[in-house]
């Protein structure tokens, strides 16, 4: 295997691993944001943590198989990353803790006041992650200010424009983050319209088509936007067009989406999110090609596969340890996923 295929082969598994979170660990992030508004009784709530409870924290697994792989395969983007964007990462751990939390604690008191306590916690903190995963991907695409060093800083916010004061958050991470925020809300009402019946799955079904306006038109908008924001990723769809296959899943997916679950078909609806959303995050990995952190000041800066990988060796020695160790979470996943996918969940 040649020195280049092994480090784009690292670049795809990070990608997939990224994807793999948002698909799976996204239904049950979107289930918090909906939760208060398709349950209404204390059963009805019940029903809908039901529907995440066997899975939820396993899901977590692909955000730690990502970083992980980052650090092992990238260690200088990861390094990068972590200094640089600090303090968000930092709120993210926190809204991971608290989500945790809310599910774990909600029922060990009795109490009027704990139920709904733990049931603002949880969605608050699903809708927060949601939109600090979007303004991360936003940042990733449209670049950081990194220097020679693979040093950069940003603030929270600055002025919400894109340069040359940019900051974590402006006008197009923005948008990027309320895209995160519709797509996971499409695809937890879906999974729990495919996962519950009656009262529940009709408020969820009358969601996800709500949801689903508003991911369809923040689509389309940075469809137009990206490639203005950063070129390279019309430059890379104009050099491979073959990679226009990762949009086509992405399109087939939402209106899939549309279709579907207009004909009831809730498992099927549910998968076309699934494909939307891998379709998405495909798309912009394929156009980001070959950086993995691009350099909003300075081209030359920005980390990519060749200036920011192990040394190729390590690499593929490791290929030895993850193929067996992913082939064991596949295994796992298979098995729970099989227990859970039996019956629907009554309240």
């Amino acid at each position: 295997m040649k020195e280049a295929h092994t480090e784009t082969l690292w670049f795809c598994l990070v990608a997939i691993m990224f994807a793999g979170y948002a698909v799976f660990d996204g239904f049950d992030l979107g289930a918090g944001i909906v939760h208060l508004f398709v349950a209404r009784t204390e059963a009805e709530r019940r029903s809908v943590l039901a529907s995440v409870g066997p899975v939820w924290d396993g899901n977590e697994v692909w955000l730690v198989a990502g970083g992980g792989i980052l650090f092992f395969a990238f260690p200088v983007v990861y390094a990068s990353g972590f200094q640089g964007f600090y303090l968000p990462l930092i709120i993210v751990l926190w809204l991971l803790i608290l989500r945790g939390i809310a599910i774990e604690f909600r029922n060990k008191v009795s109490s009027l006041v704990w139920y709904p306590l733990w049931d603002v916690v949880f969605a608050g903190a699903s809708a927060l992650l949601a939109i600090f995963f979007g303004a991360a991907i936003g940042n990733v695409v449209r670049g950081v200010p990194l220097d020679r060093s693979g040093f950069f800083f940003l603030p929270l916010w600055a002025n919400l424009r894109l340069m040359p004061t940019a900051g974590i958050l402006d006008w197009f991470t923005i948008i990027v983050a309320l895209g995160s925020l519709a797509a996971l809300t499409v695809h937890g009402a879906l999974w729990v319209a495919m996962k519950t019946a009656g009262a529940v799955a009709a408020r969820a079904h009358k969601a996800a088509e709500v949801a689903w306006w508003a991911a369809l038109v923040i689509t389309a908008l940075l469809v137009i936007i990206v490639p203005l924001v950063q070129p390279h990723l019309g430059h890379r769809f104009r050099d491979a067009p073959w990679g226009f296959v990762f949009p086509l899943a992405a399109a087939t997916g939402m209106f899939g989406m549309k279709l579907l679950s207009s004909a009831g078909r809730a498992t099927g609806a549910f998968l076309a999110s699934c494909l939307y959303i891998v379709g998405m995050l495909t798309s912009a990995a394929f156009g980001l090609y070959p950086y993995l952190l691009p350099s909003s000041t300075d081209p030359a800066a920005g980390l990519a596969v060749y200036n920011s990988a192990a040394a190729t060796y390590g690499l593929t020695v490791g290929l030895y340890w993850f193929i067996p160790g992913m082939a064991l979470v596949a295994v796992y996943f298979v098995f729970v996923y099989r227990l859970s996918a039996e019956e629907k969940i009554p309240h």
